[in-house]
């Protein structure tokens, strides 16, 4: 794969207006064709908007509403449908014997979530070009894994 790895927080930024979408549309528009996408982050995606559905529904001031959910939902579901997402298969027993090493190699010094290696364990197996993130954990990673980045947080 030559194309560029996008991470969920990418995704977030796409499929819901903040801070970082500006960018991440600047981004996007630079990359022909599909934006690859693991089973993984989709999944991540999915999850975190239903949480932040049920975040918003116990207070207010927390996550999005249904509605702003439900929409996010669509849109993705749309873009795969259309073919402007491209799920790519996985690996996972690669992908987890990468993680393993990431994770023996980076993890007491820049303390690294699981999800986070896992991101960038599957970007380094699919053999990405470049890693998309706002993310600055994963940023490191993948930059410490000799990743090419785009992304950051503005």
């Amino acid at each position: 794969m030559t194309k560029p790895f996008p991470d969920t927080s990418f995704l977030c930024a796409i499929y819901r207006e903040q801070i970082n979408s500006p960018r991440a549309d600047r981004i996007r528009k630079t990359i022909p064709g599909a934006l690859p996408v693991s089973p993984l982050v989709l999944f991540e995606f999915r999850q975190s908007v239903r949480l932040h559905v049920r975040l918003h529904r116990k207070d207010r001031n927390l996550g999005f509403g249904q509605k702003q959910g439900a929409a996010m939902l669509r849109d993705l579901q749309s873009d795969l449908s259309e073919g402007v997402l491209e799920v790519l298969p996985v690996d996972w027993a690669g992908v987890f014997s990468l993680a393993e090493m990431l994770s023996a190699k980076h993890t007491e010094a820049g303390g690294h979530r699981f999800a986070d290696i896992l991101h960038v364990a599957t970007a380094l197996q699919l053999g990405a070009a470049e890693f998309l993130t706002f993310d600055a954990d994963q940023r490191t990673l993948a930059e410490a894994e000799g990743m090419a980045v785009r992304g950051e947080d503005v």
